[in-house]
């Protein structure tokens, strides 16, 4: 059965074809939801949404586009609603200054929108850059336009007047938001310099391993070992964030190493990223707990940044559990 046939069927009211049409893009157009919207909750929502749309206005659909394209005019105009009415996402470093000393019993910061990170397994290299988090972090600094033009354009290879059909805009409207979206991006995101590093490579892994087991041994030498002069440490949905490799060290010493009782980790990629799942524990014979998605950014062989995105409603879309067993 070819396209053709399942989209004359899934007009006719078929939604098992529409459903076979529909699937070999999904992920394509989740990835695009998250670029727009920041976060992997609001990019189901809105994949759910678009896909509804879709159904409903497939008997309009006349082909005068590849029905691709008119996916993602329907995605990208059901994120553009959703973006009127909703404030941006943001990381802690967007929102002010680093903690100049460390902030014991820190409370996260509820009426704060934060970014979110997004499971990238399974993408290809392109795709990976195309979530990266410092990329995808600045996105969430442009109005909605400028944000659905630069992806539309530079991501996934629209042209100009393409995407001024799919926003019904003009394509010197189009072509003014690119400009001004490029400034801003390329204003935030650092140059190019270092191709994105999986945990395909053994160098990464045995670094990113290396993070994670100081951590659960409370190796506060080791662990610094790791890290740039200039590192930085956020935690989402904590607003304090450190800068500078003595202040992420007495973070590090003080909240993590020993506060912290028992670490467990599994590793993990995201947003362009490798990246550890850690698990909290009471002791170290207890059920470990979901605790959060820590990213690092890597500089040759140091960490340069870490990210980690408290709370244990992340770890379903990376398809991980919600705790781990006791190592006895």
């Amino acid at each position: 059965m070819t396209e053709n046939d399942d989209l004359a069927r899934a007009q006719e009211g078929d939604d098992a074809a529409f459903t076979r049409l529909v699937r070999p893009l999904q992920r394509e157009l989740h990835a695009h939801c998250y670029r727009m919207l920041g976060s992997v909750h609001d990019a189901d929502d809105a994949l759910q949404e678009a896909l509804l749309r879709a159904w409903r206005g497939l008997a309009g659909f006349g082909g005068r586009s590849a029905l691709r394209s008119w996916l993602y005019t329907v995605a990208t105009r059901t994120c553009l609603d959703l973006v009127k009415d909703r404030d941006r996402r943001a990381l802690p470093v967007d929102l002010g200054p680093s903690s100049g000393q460390v902030v014991l019993d820190a409370v996260p910061v509820t009426e704060q929108r934060w970014l979110g990170p997004y499971p990238d397994v399974g993408l290809g290299y392109e795709q990976r850059e195309a979530v990266e988090l410092a990329f995808v972090a600045a996105l969430q600094h442009l109005p909605g336009n400028q944000r659905a033009a630069l992806l539309l354009f530079d991501v996934l290879g629209f042209s100009a007047a393409e995407i001024a059909a799919m926003m019904d805009a003009s394509t010197t409207s189009v072509n003014s938001a690119l400009a001004r979206a490029r400034r801003v991006v390329a204003d935030r995101v650092p140059g190019p310099g270092q191709a994105l590093r999986t945990l395909e490579d053994v160098r990464v892994r045995k670094l990113v391993t290396g993070f994670a087991t100081a951590l659960e041994r409370g190796d506060a030498d080791a662990l610094v070992a790791l890290l740039t002069d200039d590192v930085t440490w956020s935690m989402p949905p904590l607003a304090q964030w450190y800068g500078g490799l003595p202040a992420v060290t007495d973070f590090a010493v003080q909240v993590p190493l020993t506060r912290c009782p028992s670490f467990r980790h599994l590793l993990t990629s995201a947003n362009g990223r490798p990246a550890a799942a850690f698990y909290l524990g009471g002791s170290a014979d207890e059920v470990h707990q979901a605790w959060s998605i820590t990213l690092l950014g890597l500089r040759g062989d140091r960490i340069a940044e870490i990210t980690s995105f408290l709370g244990a409603e992340h770890f379903p879309a990376f398809g991980l559990p919600a705790s781990v067993p006791d190592r006895a």
